[in-house]
Parts: C-alpha cells; sequence; structure tokens
C-alpha cells in the first residue's frame, strides 16, 4: 500500500481489459492514477486519499471539501491534507525552486495557480508547516519582499525524491 504514493509498477487484473482502453485512451499509463490523484486532492486542498485493504477489497476514500456534504451529514474528519506522506509534484516543484528564495507570484507560476490566498493557506503553508519552506520574512508575512527559500529538511527531501527516480 505504501508503494501507491510513489512512482510504481502496476500489473493490471485483467490486461485483456486494460489494453484496449490504454490503446483507445481511455486509461493512461499503468501505474500513474493514484499519483494523479493525490496531486489533484492537494491542488483542490482536499486532503490526500485514504489508501487500504480491507478483506481482500482495495478500498479508496476521497474527501469532500468542508462544507460539501451530501445530506446535511457532514464527512469523516478528513487527515490534514497537502504533504504528510509524501509532497505532490506541484510541492516538488515549488521546493526545487524556491533553494535559492523566490517571491509568491513566482511560485503561483509553478503550480498554475491564480489566487493568491488560496495558495498562500493550501500549498505554501504545509511545506513551511512541514519544514521543507521557510520566509525570508517570517515576522511580516505579507512584507512586499517576502521571499520564500527552501530549508535543509526540504533539501533533503528534494535529494531523496531524486534517489528514488534513479
Amino acid at each position: 500500500m505504501d508503494n501507491l504514493r510513489c512512482p510504481h509498477a502496476s500489473i493490471p487484473r485483467n490486461p485483456r481489459m486494460a489494453e484496449p482502453l490504454f490503446l483507445a485512451r481511455y486509461i493512461e499509463k499503468a501505474g500513474t492514477g493514484t499519483l494523479d490523484m493525490i496531486d489533484l486532492c492537494a491542488q483542490a486542498g482536499l486532503a490526500t486519499p485514504a489508501f487500504r485493504q480491507d478483506g481482500g477489497q482495495f478500498v479508496l476514500t476521497l474527501w469532500r471539501p468542508q462544507g460539501g456534504a451530501v445530506g446535511g451529514e457532514l464527512p469523516p474528519a478528513a487527515p490534514s491534507g497537502g504533504t504528510k506522506l509524501a509532497p505532490s509534484r506541484d510541492q516538488v516543484r515549488i521546493l526545487a525552486k524556491a533553494s535559492n528564495g523566490v517571491a509568491l507570484t513566482e511560485l503561483m507560476q509553478v503550480a498554475k495557480r491564480s489566487d493568491r490566498t488560496k495558495f498562500r493557506h493550501q500549498v505554501i503553508q504545509p511545506l513551511i508547516q512541514d519544514g521543507w519552506l521557510e520566509m525570508t520574512h517570517p515576522q511580516s508575512p505579507r512584507s512586499p519582499q517576502q521571499k520564500y527559500r527552501l530549508t535543509a529538511q526540504g533539501q533533503a527531501l528534494l535529494d531523496e525524491q531524486a534517489k528514488g527516480k534513479k
């Protein structure tokens, strides 16, 4: 189950069904779906999907946004989203860009985001909380001179990510 959160090989249960679906472009390369789900949830500001095995069944839990409940019921409490298990592809790109200190607007371009406030809360704050990114002016978070730079812990994460790709 832990392999689902990093690049992995995937063996379809029914290759005879998977091959024509791939050729017809209904599915992508095997082994990329879970990574795409994790990235898309992070981009949407949602908690990371939960994967578990339940008596021979594979169970995937996708979390609703807060207040997006159906029928008046609140969804179960979601684990805090973002970076606890593994950073998204966008987060890794942001960390790589921030190696020398970068303005928020440049980081927003990396993630193709336009809403400054949401980006700061959904992407930047989790990276800071996890100790991977830091502000150059922490005493003035909204300073026009504010930049974000990679921490030693963030550099170690990038080094680990690079080793995993080899």
